[in-house]
């Protein structure tokens, strides 16, 4: 096994795992190990355990995070946790641990996407399953308003809210993947208010 970074861990939630292991036998022998054991929604989902280091298999990637601890990832999954971070909810109310994964399932263009339901619904899966994970690596997302007949009225938040792109990113991104995805969509429409959100895009008068 060769070390590697590929999940790092904050100083809060390495407290929080050496704490747990302390009420585990033989605590010190102990690794975390994390792997991916399926999908949710158009995230990973985890199996956190703790596995005694010296049993695991070959092709576990280990990394040492300090306090004694080692994190095992198998190697099967190092490319979908690469640049993880493990750490605590941000919201105090939330028990557990929670991990930030900047990668996420291959929902590309060849992705099925088994579409059933009310238009509305179709639109739905579409946006969360198809347009959302491509638009957020802008720190942008797009919901459902309703939709009218055979025109589809969204709007747009986070990093697109105000962006002078985002004419674009509706009529060239979403508006083209509704309308070949779903049938009866002829028309996307965007009702954002522009002008408010953290960088407002007034256009010239």
């Amino acid at each position: 096994m060769s070390e590697r970074q590929i999940v790092s861990v904050t100083e809060a939630a390495l407290e929080k795992v050496l704490e747990l292991r302390a009420g585990e036998e033989d605590e010190h022998q102990l690794a975390l190990r994390i792997e991916v054991v399926g999908t949710q929604g158009v995230d990973y989902s985890y199996d956190l355990a703790f596995e005694v280091l010296a049993e695991a298999d070959s092709d576990d990637v280990p990394t040492h995070v300090g306090g004694g601890l080692t994190v095992l990832v198998p190697g099967r999954d190092a490319s979908k946790l690469e640049g993880a971070t493990l750490d605590i909810p941000s919201n105090a109310n939330q028990v557990g641990l929670v991990l930030r994964n900047p990668n996420r399932p291959d929902l590309g263009p060849n992705a099925t996407l088994e579409l059933s339901g009310t238009i509305e619904e179709q639109v739905q899966e579409v946006l969360v399953k198809r347009i959302n994970p491509s638009i957020a690596a802008h720190g942008g997302y797009a919901e459902l308003v309703r939709v009218e007949g055979s025109t589809v009225l969204v709007k747009l938040g986070g990093g697109c809210q105000g962006c002078g792109m985002a004419n674009a990113t509706v009529t060239a991104g979403i508006e083209k993947t509704l309308t070949e995805l779903v049938d009866g969509v002829d028309h996307v429409l965007d009702i954002t208010d522009h002008t408010s959100g953290e960088n407002p895009y007034f256009a010239a008068t």
